[in-house]
């Protein structure tokens, strides 16, 4: 019996098939066609229009397919040039009485080929493994050209003797397979009702459509035709491209993708802030390669989107490239590879060193980029711009900027001194002059009642101070300051009271409050218009007294200079190397006291040597009438 089973569907296609059935092999075929790859419902729908069979109607199609399975009575052994009769039992159906021609129009037979005589059959096809090179398009498996696909054939009659066949021109079930075949394929494994063949089919014609199947019983046997039903039908495609040239083109994008990866680092890395120092105090070479940069970086947001979408376009064109190439284990290994550690980790890590240098020789390629994507980029960096605002750049205060100086003193040639310069400068405006000031009790000062006598101007001489304050009364009650260059003309035999020093020159005081800080009193005392001294004061609540002004000590320019640069400054004319601590120096000043003989207490007078004493008597005794 040959018969239509019309637009079975299953898991992978839907065609039409035709079945020759052997009473002896109902069960097999019903095992086989009623499997997960065959459905009761689609072949309900394949045969709505079986009817005048013997002059019954079949409407039910399902209970038709199950009877002509299940029911020993059909049979069919077709002659070999004779057309099909469908029979059940001792009925037979005449050509006349036949199905429609439009229902089971496959029933035709070609004059010029007729059926041949076969026991093998083959009622569907699939594939052992999906991998890749195998796909399905409308149920039809797609091979590429050239891969070693394992085919498993489902059917009856299947052994070790079988080989299967593949040809591009389109017959029936039972015709001869001898134009535009394929090789032949052996199934390499055969259990009577399925078989497995390695199959390796060439890349179709420009008007073939699929290659259908044969069926080879015997070496020596004639290749017969399985029919053009999709479902025993194979498409084969080519590649885009041959493999050498995507090879070439992976490694291209792969050198892209690490391009934009290190880029997006170096370049986004290098703010407008350190452009601009590296463009002031670099080196000529990197002078060259920030001017370069700037203008491209320049547009922040416009640069970054151009990087993530290159980087985004170039990673997925790579990943689809590498799909096409291979699949399982090996493409996940070989894209993990390639695009983690070749496009991300070695290009970043290179980058991030030499940012500068390789952004200057690609930022052609850049500004191409930015082009290319410029109609998704610039929209998007303008709505960045509009949401994040300008991008100023990095910017240190004094505490990140010290911190920057102390973390990187190893790799820079910045010396110690120099680093004790910059910290001091920093912490200027934070000190105030009562950290730095030397205490009222600890000043050295002169009552404006004493005399300009040579102990006095001995003892200002001995203290090694260029200034000396003037109180009177009280030391708190600060009333002038005296400057040494004032004795220049000051004889000490005089005893000119310093109250008239003090009065003839009238040097101005300068007085500042406790919380001033060393930035402001540093200014002071470069503009020289009070001096490079001044006195700290506070305002004294204590007491049940008024409220006044009382001095506390006395800071001088020295005193900020020493913490500008964090070291003490000693002088020539200095008693003291600290005044806080009042550490004395080993150097010993002279003592002018030996210049000063008292007689009895009270007077000077001159000492001469015996020797003058003799030669001053003989010279007056000598001219003198009086000696």
């Amino acid at each position: 019996m040959v018969l239509k089973t019309g637009n079975i569907k299953d898991k992978y296609t839907s065609a039409n098939s035709i079945v020759k059935v052997d009473p002896k092999e109902r069960t097999i075929i019903k095992k086989s066609v009623t499997s997960g790859y065959r459905t009761s419902d689609s072949v309900k729908e394949s045969y709505s229009n079986l009817v005048n069979v013997s002059g019954s109607s079949f409407s039910n199609s399902t209970n038709f397919f199950s009877e002509m399975f299940l029911n020993p009575n059909y049979s069919a052994f077709p002659d070999q040039n004779s057309v099909p009769v469908l029979s059940r039992g001792n009925r037979d159906i005449s050509p006349e009485n036949s199905p429609p021609e439009n229902s089971i129009n496959s029933l035709k037979l070609l004059e010029d080929k007729p059926l041949l005589n076969f026991k093998t059959r083959v009622f569907g096809i699939r594939v052992q493994s999906h991998a890749k090179g195998i796909s399905y398009s409308d149920g039809v498996i797609e091979l590429q050209e050239g891969y070693d696909a394992d085919i498993v054939f489902f059917g009856m009659g299947l052994t070790s003797e079988i080989s299967v066949q593949f040809t591009a021109v389109e017959a029936v079930m039972g015709s001869r397979c001898d134009v535009s075949t394929s090789d032949v394929f052996p199934l390499t494994v055969a259990e009577g009702h399925w078989g497995l063949a390695k199959v390796n089919l060439p890349a179709m014609e420009p008007s073939q459509k699929v290659w259908y199947l044969c069926i080879r019983e015997g070496p020596e046997e004639v290749a017969v035709h399985q029919g053009s039903e999709e479902w025993l039908t194979i498409s084969t495609y080519s590649l885009f491209l041959p493999i050498w040239i995507q090879v070439i083109i992976l490694v291209f994008l792969l050198i892209l993708s690490g391009l934009f990866s290190g880029l997006n680092l170096g370049l986004m890395a290098l703010d407008k802030t350190e452009l601009k120092i590296v463009m002031n105090t670099g080196t000529p070479v990197e002078r060259k390669y920030a001017k370069s940069i700037e203008p491209v970086r320049r547009h922040g947001n416009f640069l970054l989107c151009t990087l993530l979408l290159g980087n985004v376009l170039v990673n997925s064109t790579l990943t689809i490239l590498l799909d096409t190439l291979s699949s399982g284990l090996i493409a996940v290994i070989v894209s993990t590879i390639g695009i983690v550690i070749f496009g991300e980790i070695v290009p970043q890590a290179i980058c991030s060193r030499h940012g500068l240098a390789i952004g200057a020789r690609t930022v052609w390629l850049v500004r191409i980029f930015m082009v290319i994507t410029g109609i998704v980029s610039w929209p998007i960096s303008k709505i960045l711009d509009v949401l994040l605002g300008e991008e100023i750049g990095n910017t240190y205060d004094r505490e990140r900027l010290k911190e920057l100086i102390r973390v990187t003193q190893d790799r820079n040639d910045i010396r110690l001194e120099e680093q004790n310069i910059i910290y001091g400068a920093l912490e200027l405006h934070r000190k105030t002059v009562t950290e730095v000031m030397t205490k009222l009790d600890d000043v050295y000062m002169l009552n404006i009642d004493r005399s300009l006598d040579f102990n006095t101007i001995n003892e200002i001489m001995q203290q090694g101070y260029s200034r000396i304050p003037i109180y009177e009364n009280e030391r708190t009650n600060i009333v002038s300051v005296l400057l040494i260059k004032d004795l220049a003309f000051i004889d000490p035999d005089d005893n000119t009271p310093l109250r008239t020093v003090i009065q003839f020159y009238q040097n101005v005081c300068n007085f500042v409050f406790e919380d001033t800080t060393l930035d402001v009193i540093f200014k002071e005392f470069k503009e020289g218009n009070k001096g490079h001294m001044a006195f700290v004061q506070r305002v004294n609540n204590e007491g049940e007294c008024d409220p006044f002004y009382e001095v506390i000590g006395l800071v001088t320019l020295e005193d900020v200079i020493e913490e500008l640069i964090q070291e003490e400054i000693v002088d020539e004319t200095d008693v003291f190397t600290d005044n806080k601590t009042k550490r004395r120096r080993k150097h010993i000043r002279k003592d002018f006291k030996e210049f000063s003989q008292h007689n009895h207490g009270a007077h000077r007078k001159v000492q001469i040597s015996p020797q003058m004493q003799l030669l001053s008597h003989l010279k007056m005794a000598t001219y003198l009438k009086v000696f």
